[in-house]
């Protein structure tokens, strides 16, 4: 199944920090009460990691506010055996 990592920014004050946390915590999803935050550390951004069949499908787990600006990257990891395949197609190896 794929994975995908979710990366929600929001903004820095401090209301709007505590409104989106908040709006997380409320929602319900287990993937958004159990979001990562960045903003003890200055970075103003949630981060989810999960798997589920579709990007679509990891984007609704979010609250609806917050999903336009999230951003879905599709994961994955690498072998030896596929990294040097792919150099071999583009003639580095």
């Amino acid at each position: 199944m794929p994975k995908f990592l979710i990366e929600v920014p929001h903004e820095e004050e401090l209301l709007a920090c505590a409104q989106v946390v908040e709006s997380f915590l409320n929602y319900g999803s287990h993937f958004a009460v159990n979001a990562d935050w960045g903003c003890m550390d200055g970075v103003h951004k949630a981060w989810i990691t999960l798997e589920t069949d579709t990007r679509e499908d990891a984007r609704n787990i979010l609250p609806p506010a917050y999903r336009a600006r999230a951003t879905v990257i599709q994961l994955n990891k690498f072998t030896m055996e596929e990294l040097d395949e792919i150099l071999k197609r583009h003639g580095k190896k």
